[in-house]
């Protein structure tokens, strides 16, 4: 029996939160990705549930490879530029399939237990342990805690991110959209003019 997965979805907002409750990350510039594995079966799924696992074959081989067979990763696929800075263009061309790759930011099952009722934090470092190999293709979304959040925006404001997604770390992962992730958007990147 599959489970269902609903993606849960980040609340704009127009501050970013500077508890020392909150975790940081990168908003790239992607396509948000479900990584399903179940024994030597790999899916990709898109935000609307479209199975993208062919289309890009570096993610799911990578998924493959793992030594663990069962678990749900979600994430952000992305091709990056020269600069390490994700391209949405070079994405949207298709014609970099096979460089897709995926950085991971939550887990939502792993060895057959569901871990969405984990508070992030704790989900956080389950996906640690099972990426800790540092495969090419999946790896984890780099991410910082605490106050740093404001100093963090503004400095991927300079390097011309999208923005940041900021999460609180006790909270479970529910499906929809939620208060406890929120995403800054950097109001000079392309992106803006793409969702007007």
């Amino acid at each position: 029996m599959r489970m269902v997965y609903e993606l849960c979805l980040a609340t704009a907002a127009k501050q970013v939160p500077s508890g020392p409750d909150w975790i940081h990350e990168v908003k790239h510039d992607g396509y948000r990705m479900l990584v399903i594995r179940e024994d030597a079966h790999v899916r990709l799924l898109s935000r609307n549930g479209t199975d993208w696992t062919k289309r890009y074959p570096w993610i799911a081989g990578t998924a493959l490879k793992n030594r663990q067979k069962q678990f749900v990763i979600d994430g952000e696929a992305v091709i990056l530029g020269v600069d390490g800075i994700s391209d949405f263009n070079a994405l949207h061309s298709r014609q970099h399939d096979h460089e897709m790759q995926l950085y991971a930011f939550d887990i939502l099952a792993m060895g057959g237990k569901d871990l969405r009722s984990l508070p992030l934090h704790r989900r956080k470092a389950n996906l640690q342990q099972l990426l800790a190999r540092r495969p090419g293709g999946i790896s984890v979304a780099p991410f910082e805690r605490g106050e740093i959040g404001p100093d963090l925006f503004r400095a991927a404001c300079r390097l011309g991110l999208e923005g940041l997604v900021s999460k609180h770390r006790d909270k479970p992962y529910r499906g929809g959209r939620q208060k406890h992730w929120i995403k800054i958007k950097n109001r000079s990147h392309p992106a803006m003019d793409r969702e007007l």
